[in-house]
């Protein structure tokens, strides 16, 4: 039955391809190979098979380099327009610490002023205070001068019509006149001079009043500008916290339990941002007092969100082109727990944030894979590592360059596997890279 089958294929075939010899001449002899129509078949499908693979693959690698290309360049374009943002960000964000800078100087000079604005009114204060006492102790002496020069014209006034209706003419009486009306004048002197000093009192104590207006008007005015730069420096503080408090909470870090964590390594104080010094003596502080005190505790916070982005990993571990090759979450049926960096061979990875290497070497599947400790319980991975930078117990910085990029241990092709792990758990890196990216 077979050898049926195949007589009619060979007959079939030989229409269209008949049967040939292939002749091999040597020195001595010759020699010939017979070619069926079959072995023609083939040998003219396996030429043909692999004609169509060899163009099928050329075309799948050249579409292939033509999109790695395009991709490429759309990961230039947004890296230079992501590396511009952060330039523009950085120069914004300097602008406004230099604005809350002079900001504080010009207040610490206002506080100066106004001090020294309630230190003359306090003095005024007492100076008229002691003129009001004087001029009333000059009152009562007078009141007082007064009524005896009163009372010593109403006898001498007393003692004349006496005289003149003649009840009384002897020596003695006559003297008494004479002591009683140089009394009174002793006593009208003494009003003219009290008088003369009332009047220049009085003259002193407007004075005084006028002092103490032009005082409390300049005080006025003062209070005006302080509360401008006091809504100068709330804004700039508002403006300069809120992105920082936003950038943690997207990355799902608790701001509060990080200040407190940062704090408890930072509890030192002086220098500028030290609070203001209140009152000793039990009085309340004063609304510009407690105003400047909230600068200064947000000024000293926006120092602490500082202080923990540079710990926590906020930066892209890749300065160099790269395009993202795989994301975090379920592939082919397992859990990819990183985001994927593909670039060239030996491309620089830079530490992600400042913390301590704790793993620096071979982890199969890893291949060269370095870990990094950072603040807040967070571990940063970078698997697949042709070299290794660093070793373990080495504290790097935010931006160090720890390796290269590779293709070791269970990898299909260059790129940089890069994990962040909370707490022992994996989550996403993209949150963190793009929680940072309208901050730095």
């Amino acid at each position: 039955m077979r050898a049926r089958l195949a007589s009619k294929i060979n007959s079939a075939l030989e229409k269209k391809l008949p049967e040939r010899r292939l002749f091999l001449k040597s020195d001595t002899e010759t020699r010939f190979v017979r070619l069926s129509p079959s072995t023609q078949a083939v040998a003219l499908v396996g030429s043909v098979s692999v004609i169509a693979w060899t163009i099928v693959a050329s075309s799948i690698l050249f579409m292939d380099s033509i999109g790695s290309g395009s991709v490429r360049d759309q990961a230039k374009r947004e890296q230079y327009l992501y590396e511009a943002r952060l330039n523009s960000i950085s120069a914004d964000r300097d602008y406004r610490t230099q604005e809350a800078l002079k900001a504080q100087d010009r207040f610490t000079a206002a506080l100066e002023q106004i001090s020294n604005m309630q230190s003359e009114l306090l003095e005024s204060e007492d100076r008229r205070l002691e003129l009001e006492t004087g001029v009333e102790v000059i009152q009562a002496t007078l009141r007082t001068a007064i009524k005896e020069r009163d009372e010593a014209r109403a006898e001498a006034e007393a003692l004349s019509i006496q005289m003149a209706e003649g009840k009384s003419a002897d020596a003695p009486a006559e003297g008494n006149i004479d002591d009683i009306i140089g009394t009174v004048d002793f006593l009208t002197a003494a009003l003219n001079g009290a008088a003369e000093e009332r009047d220049q009192i009085s003259k002193a104590a407007v004075t005084a009043h006028d002092t103490i207006a032009d005082l409390e008007f300049e005080a006025e005015l003062t209070r005006q500008r302080n509360d401008r730069i006091f809504n100068q420096l709330e804004e700039a503080v508002s403006v300069s916290l809120a992105p920082m408090d936003k950038m943690f909470r997207d990355a799902g870090l608790s701001p509060d339990r990080m200040i407190n964590q940062i704090r408890s390594g930072y509890n030192g104080q002086g220098g500028p941002l030290t609070p203001l010094t209140l009152s000793t003596k039990g009085e309340r502080p004063d609304a510009d007092s407690l105003r400047a005190n909230a600068i200064l505790r947000s000024m000293d916070d926006i120092n602490v969100y500082r202080i923990a982005a540079t710990k926590a990993p906020f930066s892209l571990p890749i300065k160099s082109a790269f395009r993202f090759t795989s994301g975090f979450g379920p592939r082919w049926g397992r859990m990819h727990n990183g985001t994927d960096f593909a670039g060239a061979h030996g491309t620089p990875i830079h530490a992600t944030g400042d913390g301590v290497v704790i793993d620096a070497g071979w982890h199969s599947g890893y291949g060269r894979l370095v870990k990094v400790q950072h603040e807040f319980g967070i571990v940063t991975y970078y698997a697949h590592m042709s070299k290794i930078n660093v070793s373990k117990g080495q504290r790097v910085s935010r931006g160090d360059v720890i390796g290269a990029m590779g293709n070791t241990g269970r990898s299909t092709g260059t790129h940089l596997h890069y994990e962040i792990r909370v707490g022992g758990k994996p989550v996403n890196p993209m949150k963190f890279i793009k929680a940072a990216r309208d901050v730095f």
